[in-house]
């Protein structure tokens, strides 16, 4: 983002579902669309030549899908990847998110939540549909929830990296984790880094739910 502009990526194997969705990004103040795929190898292959900020992302496309292409991208730290799809099915929020999406939304989302969560994304926040969040929710209480991220590296966390996790499992963003510990915003993206890399995760929503399903809860 050298010129201040989010380079933004949209890969859907509909024509026009992709233009509609270049046309609203590219309208919006402070996004640049740089390219568009009709199937996840063409993703992938873009994102390296093109290198934006972030892919929006279909999931279900020929070939290569938009999961499979999702792990690729965020395996080699090539860009943020925000999944927006028709379908909130588990099977597709759960891979999204295990493949390492920053992000879930479904394609009924208005114009303006869309621009928002990209921007989100690209500043290193996590954004999930509200259906999407509600249904991971639910399926923590009722105990139904697929088996939990090995959390090989949590007893490594500093008490503060441990805060900070926390923080993530209860949803808050990077200013709010900031005003909530009372540190610098710059200070909360440095250990919310440390963690991922030390907890071997590809996005801090799965951190998120890797602190909820250890346990890891904010105090008071």
């Amino acid at each position: 983002m050298s010129d201040g502009n989010i380079k933004v990526l949209v890969a859907d194997d509909h024509g026009a579902i992709r233009a509609g969705l270049m046309m609203i990004l590219g309208n919006a103040e402070g996004i640049e669309v740089v390219g568009e795929a009709a199937d996840g190898a063409t993703a992938v292959r873009q994102a390296k030549a093109l290198k934006p900020d972030v892919v929006l992302m279909d999931v279900r496309m020929p070939g290569v899908d938009g999961i499979a292409a999702t792990r690729e991208l965020t395996a080699e730290g090539l860009c943020e990847v925000l999944v927006l799809t028709t379908f909130d099915l588990d099977e597709y929020v759960h891979a999204a998110l295990r493949a390492g999406a920053a992000g879930f939304l479904l394609k009924s989302v208005e114009a303006s939540r869309l621009i928002e969560a990209v921007k989100l994304v690209a500043a290193g926040e996590g954004v999930l549909a509200p259906q999407v969040t509600r249904k991971l929710i639910a399926a923590f209480a009722a105990g139904t929830r697929e088996p939990s991220l090995v959390p090989d590296g949590l007893e490594d966390l500093t008490e503060r990296e441990r805060e900070v996790l926390a923080c993530l499992g209860g949803g808050l963003s990077n200013a709010q984790i900031g005003t909530r510990l009372h540190i610098g915003e710059t200070t909360v993206k440095t250990h919310v880094s440390r963690v991922l890399t030390k907890l071997e995760l590809r996005s801090r929503v799965q951190a998120a739910i890797l602190a909820q399903e250890n346990g890891v809860v904010l105090e008071g």
